[in-house]
């Protein structure tokens, strides 16, 4: 047991077990107050480990509904080795149905490796990275825009220094088959779930999922259909779980680089896309427009793309203050 920390289900033991970790945080509402964060752990034997995540940002559904899924229909004999399932891992912003924590506004991917004695998400960002990922060979992070942002749908990883891990990453990365793939460069020592598992020893693995704090038909299909195909491709299942059938999908590969790739906002306006996410646009295309409701006879400022690239994201808030990332572009590698 670690301290601070209470973990009611047993890392030894094979078969399916569902339950809590506890973190104890006094509120006024209840002095003994304890965070329950869900787990489920289905093991059968030796073999593969993978750590399946998501409300890592509370307000990112597809991850957490689809993890859901996985956790009713998975069952130890159609597996070899484990699984490990946090599907609501930062529980408080989960409830709050808001991208960082109420309690003490953490953002859990930006609180790795956390402190067994600090505020909740730093006790949750702890337990996760030293007493979790250092059992497990990989963890996919599941992720989407959240409430203020749409986004492609793509899998990540982070650039490694071992070039055996880095070509298992990307292996399974691939094997995924999303219609994009990412390697990003943030290093070691960033706060993030991919430099804890990268600290940890395991492989991080991620990716964005849609966003605007729903799900579609489309973005749960992706996202089932990723766990399914990292599952295969690690030899935990033989069969699909979530999806009926595979895609032929080759991912392209892109990389994100200089602030040149993001649009923002520098004033307080209402903005106006020109394009959408998936679109490719060149250096000197229009953005969007960034108007001013009270300025009505104004002409809204042209936003204009700095480099050229592919749409990755874009705000959904139409009112925006200075500051506010409108767009970012990713760039292809191939």
């Amino acid at each position: 047991m670690h301290t601070g920390a209470y973990c009611d289900i047993s890392w030894d033991d094979d078969g399916k077990q569902v339950g809590f970790i506890g973190f104890p945080y006094s509120i006024d509402r209840s002095p003994y107050y304890q965070i329950k964060v869900p787990v489920c752990r289905i093991a059968n034997g030796e073999g593969p480990s993978v750590v399946l995540m998501a409300g890592n940002h509370g307000d990112e559904y597809e991850g957490e509904l689809t993890l859901l899924k996985v956790i009713r229909l998975l069952e130890p004999s159609a597996i070899k080795g484990s699984v490990t399932i946090l599907p609501a891992t930062n529980l408080p912003a989960v409830m709050a149905a808001r991208r960082c924590s109420p309690f003490d506004g953490g953002n859990l991917n930006r609180a790795f490796p956390g402190n067994p004695a600090g505020g909740p998400t730093q006790r949750i960002a702890h337990y996760v990275e030293h007493d979790i990922l250092p059992r497990h060979d990989v963890l996919f992070d599941i992720h989407s825009g959240g409430t203020s942002m749409d986004h492609l749908v793509c899998a990540l990883i982070e650039t490694m220094p071992d070039p055996q891990r880095q070509a298992r990453a990307v292996a399974l990365m691939k094997a995924m088959r999303m219609p994009y793939g990412m390697v990003a460069d943030n290093g070691a020592d960033s706060p993030t779930s991919m430099a804890a598992a990268l600290r940890s020893g395991c492989i991080g693995l991620s990716g964005e999922f849609g966003g605007g704090a729903t799900v579609t038909r489309h973005t749960m299909a992706m996202t089932a259909l990723a766990v399914d195909n990292l599952l295969l491709a690690m030899g935990i299942t033989s069969a699909r779980l979530l999806t009926d059938a595979d895609a032929d999908t080759e991912s392209r590969m892109m990389q994100q680089g200089s602030q040149n790739l993001f649009v923002y906002a520098e004033r307080e306006g209402w903005f106006e896309p020109a394009v959408d996410i998936g679109d490719i646009v060149a250096e000197g295309d229009t953005a969007g427009w960034l108007h001013d409701l009270e300025r009505p006879l104004a002409e809204p400022e042209v936003l204009r793309f700095r480099a050229g690239g592919i749409v990755l994201s874009r705000r959904l808030h139409t009112h925006s203050q200075s500051g506010d990332c409108l767009m970012n572009l990713a760039q292809f590698v191939d």
